[in-house]
């Protein structure tokens, strides 16, 4: 199983930005701690403050035949049209996930630009949103098909 974890803006800065809301973990032991729980996975990870570098890595994503994306989009997640669009363009399924529970903040938060184009969104949990997502897409590479996908 191959999955590329795909952070957006300001991620860089996790362990240091806001920590009160987005917590200590750095995007480094994010990084480490999936490795660790998911030995079976080959991860790609990538971020970037700038939109148009996330959308040429989603395109990417489906020349490399990877089997799912784990995309935290930062506030371009309420903004952009063009990485909805990038979502939509691609066979690979998308997970959006937050470490911040998006709906319960700021109203301009409360709408996703990309949540109708993904496999699904999970927010508020912090580092293990992302854990789960992994979860995701390990237990349904195991069903015959992925039909869920």
């Amino acid at each position: 199983m191959k999955l590329l974890i795909l952070n957006g803006p300001n991620l860089n800065l996790l362990g240091t930005r806001e920590p009160a809301t987005y917590g200590r973990t750095t995007l480094d032991d994010l990084e480490a701690g999936l490795r660790r729980a998911f030995p079976e996975v080959t991860f790609a990870f990538f971020q970037s403050n700038h939109e148009g570098d996330l959308i040429d890595r989603l395109h990417a994503a489906q020349d490399e035949r990877l089997d799912g994306i784990v995309f935290n989009p930062g506030g371009y997640t309420h903004t952009s049209v063009a990485l909805r669009d990038a979502v939509a363009a691609i066979d690979v399924p998308v997970l959006e996930v937050h470490l911040s529970n998006i709906h319960a903040r700021e109203d301009f938060r409360h709408r996703s630009m990309l949540a109708p184009v993904c496999a699904g969104q999970i927010s508020g949990l912090g580092p293990a949103g992302y854990h789960l997502a992994v979860q995701y897409f390990v237990a349904h590479s195991r069903l015959s098909g992925d039909e869920a996908l």
